[in-house]
C-alpha cells in the first residue's frame, strides 16, 4: 500500500503478471471509503481489505460506500462479492454486460491458482459517459475513454491530487491485452490519458508512474500500438493467419516486456476490426488464447 496523496492510496501487487493486478483506496474528507478495483483470488481479496482497513480511520469497519471496477477482467472484479451487500459496485454499461457474460470463465483458463471462493457480483450502477462522486469535498471523476482495452473501461481521475488510475488501459512494463477491446480505440485512449496531465499514474499492473515516466509509457505503448497495427495490415493483405505473422516478425524492441503472447491475441483483434466487423461480435476466444499458447511455447503460467 502506497500513499500517492493525503488519504489516496495504490495498492501494488508485483509482479504484474496474468490476475496480479493493483488497485487503489480513496478515503473522503468524510471519511466515505472508495476502492478502484478488487482483485483475483480470494487469499488476495483478503489480504487486500485487511491492508485498506489500515489505512482507514481507527474507528471505522471495513466498509466501502463504492467499488469502481476499471473493466470486467477476472482479476478487477472476482473481490465484488466479498465487500458488504451496502457496497454500491460501480461500473461503465458494457461492464457490466461483460462481468455477467464472461461469468468465472478466467479462472477455468488460468487454472494454476487456488481461487478459493469466488462468485460473480457485477456493478449495481452503471454509467455512460462520465460520472462524478463526491466523498465530502474530495471530487472522484469516472470517465470512459471509449472501447481500448475492453468494450467497457473506466479511469478514475482526481482532479484535485492529479491522480489517474488507469485500470488495464495501461500495463507497465507489460504488452497491453486487446483481444476484447479496440486496436483504434486503444490509440485514441492513450491520447485521452495524456490529456490529464495527472502526476502520479496508477497501471492496472505494473510499478507506479509519476512525472516523466508517464509520457515515456504512455508513448512506448503507442509505438507498440503503431508496430501492431502495422504488422496487422501487411499480414492481412498477404492473407497470413496472425500466428504465422508472429512467427515471420522475431523479435522487436516489444519482445522483452511481459506476456510478450499477447501480440498474436491482438492481432486477432486488429484483423476482426479490418475484416469489418462489430466490436460486439465476439473473437474465438478459445482459438486466440491456443494461438497464445503456441506463442508462449506451451501453457501460460499464472502465478496469482
Amino acid at each position: 500500500m502506497v500513499e500517492v496523496a493525503a488519504g489516496v492510496h495504490a495498492y501494488i501487487q508485483p509482479d504484474g503478471s496474468w490476475m496480479i493486478n493493483n488497485t487503489g483506496v480513496v478515503v473522503g474528507s468524510d471519511d466515505t471509503l472508495l476502492l478502484v478495483d478488487t482483485t483475483s483470488t480470494e487469499a488476495r481479496n483478503r489480504a487486500l481489505f485487511a491492508s485498506v482497513a489500515s489505512v482507514c480511520a481507527p474507528e471505522s469497519a471495513f466498509d466501502p460506500r463504492y467499488v469502481i471496477n476499471t473493466h470486467h477482467h477476472g482479476d478487477h472484479t472476482y473481490g465484488n462479492w466479498l465487500v458488504p451487500p451496502s457496497t454500491v459496485i460501480v461500473g461503465h454499461d458494457a461492464c457490466r454486460e461483460e462481468v455477467l457474460a464472461a461469468g468465472l470463465i478466467a479462472a477455468q483458463v488460468l487454472t494454476g491458482p487456488d481461487y478459493g471462493h469466488i462468485e460473480v457480483r457485477p456493478p449495481s450502477l452503471t454509467y455512460t459517459s462520465s460520472l462524478t462522486l463526491h466523498l465530502g469535498s474530495r471530487v472522484v471523476e469516472l470517465h470512459h475513454p471509449g472501447p481500448a482495452h475492453t468494450r467497457g473501461d473506466t479511469v478514475v481521475w482526481l482532479p484535485a491530487e492529479r491522480v489517474l488510475f488507469t485500470g488495464d488501459l495501461v500495463f507497465a512494463g507489460g504488452q497491453p491485452f486487446l483481444a476484447e477491446g479496440s486496436i483504434s480505440g486503444y490509440q485514441s485512449a492513450l491520447e485521452f490519458l495524456r490529456s490529464f496531465d495527472a502526476s502520479v499514474v496508477v497501471p492496472g499492473h505494473g510499478p507506479l508512474l509519476r512525472g516523466a515516466e508517464i509520457n515515456r509509457v504512455l508513448g512506448d505503448l503507442a509505438d507498440y500500438t503503431t508496430y501492431l497495427a502495422d504488422l496487422a495490415a501487411a499480414g492481412h493483405a498477404a492473407g497470413k493467419p496472425p500466428l504465422d505473422v508472429v512467427n515471420e516478425a522475431g523479435e522487436s524492441r516489444f519482445s522483452a516486456w511481459q506476456e510478450s503472447e499477447r501480440l498474436v491475441g491482438n492481432l486477432h483483434r486488429a484483423y476482426h476490426e479490418l475484416d469489418g466487423k462489430p466490436l460486439s461480435e465476439r473473437l474465438e476466444l478459445p482459438r486466440v488464447w491456443m494461438d497464445m499458447m503456441a506463442v508462449h511455447g506451451g501453457p501460460i503460467a499464472c502465478h496469482a
